[in-house]
């Protein structure tokens, strides 16, 4: 399948290529440099669109990943809405360009996030469940429907609902790994906000199986099947790493540390379950937080 994938230099993408391209499949990247010499690469600028459009007919599948790093940096004016652009309107131009297309692709997967549900507490939120508030979910509302022009098109939308994406190469767990290998680690906030996260290797495997699964149409929640709380994930992690887990980050703290972006995502709660997933016989290959952890980390049990 010729598959053209944004976002390609991302920690999903740059485990997602390699995925696909062993799989059997041709990739092109579209990338907002220039094109290296040689690469299967376009370029395209999210706000004006892709170069030469016509290298994209005969595409049968999109991958979109692209957008600002939400964890980067404080959420300044200036940053947010960096944030919320490089999402929406990115989206929105790429969806446009594929609607022209004279012979458009059959199925894009795109990237949302589960900040679509907001801070919920221990409500069990699934596919069907009302967006939340706050500015994560306005974004990722805002993103998703930035889809419609490819969506009328007919083109099978997949809007994968990623969670926290566990990876030592990036991401939430990577930067866990240095306070906790000191033994520094501990609960944040009251500990009790669950975490909907999912294994990298989980995040290619859904991705490809979306790509294939003519079922699967609209939001999918990409989250592995038992959600825990800060405090299991703490004490998972630290037993993983033969490490104690003795000093809390105090809600104040993590507000003093990394202002609002603290309570969206390190304080916020969010049960999300893989509903959609499970019922298209997906396989979790880590469905449970220790075992990826194990696997993640080469430690062995």
């Amino acid at each position: 399948m010729k598959v053209l994938v944004t976002g390609a230099s991302g920690l999903v993408g740059s485990a997602l290529v390699p995925y696909l391209t062993t799989g059997g499949h041709r990739i092109t990247c579209l990338v907002r440099s220039q094109p290296r010499p040689g690469a299967a690469e376009m370029r395209w600028d999210p706000a004006s669109g892709v170069e030469d459009s016509g290298g994209l007919e005969g595409m049968e599948a999109v991958v979109h990943l692209a957008g600002e790093n939400i964890a980067g940096g404080r959420w300044t004016a200036a940053r947010k809405a960096r944030i919320r652009s490089s999402r929406v309107m990115g989206t929105r131009t790429l969806c446009e360009t594929l609607a022209r297309l004279s012979q458009p692709p059959k199925v894009l997967v795109s990237a949302s996030a589960i900040g679509y549900y907001g801070d919920r507490g221990a409500e069990p939120l699934w596919e069907n469940s009302a967006f939340g508030t706050g500015f994560l979910a306005e974004v990722c509302r805002a993103w998703e429907e930035a889809t419609q022009p490819a969506v009328q098109k007919g083109i099978r939308v997949v809007l994968l609902r990623i969670g926290i994406v566990l990876s030592p190469a990036g991401g939430a767990l990577a930067k866990m790994l240095i306070p906790f290998k000191l033994g520094l680690g501990g609960v944040i906030g009251s500990g009790n906000q669950y975490m909907s996260w999912i294994a990298l290797d989980d995040v290619v495997s859904v991705i490809a199986h979306a790509l294939v699964t003519d079922t699967l149409q609209g939001p999918v929640n990409a989250v592995a099947p038992y959600p825990v709380t800060n405090r299991e994930f703490t004490k998972t992690l630290g037993r993983v790493l033969k490490r104690p887990t003795m000093f809390p980050l105090p809600g104040f703290g993590a507000r003093l540390a990394f202002g609002e972006m603290a309570d969206a995502l390190l304080l916020a709660s969010t049960r999300v379950e893989p509903k959609r997933l499970l019922a298209t016989q997906y396989v979790f290959r880590y469905p449970e937080l220790e075992g990826a952890l194990r696997h993640l980390l080469g430690k062995a049990s």
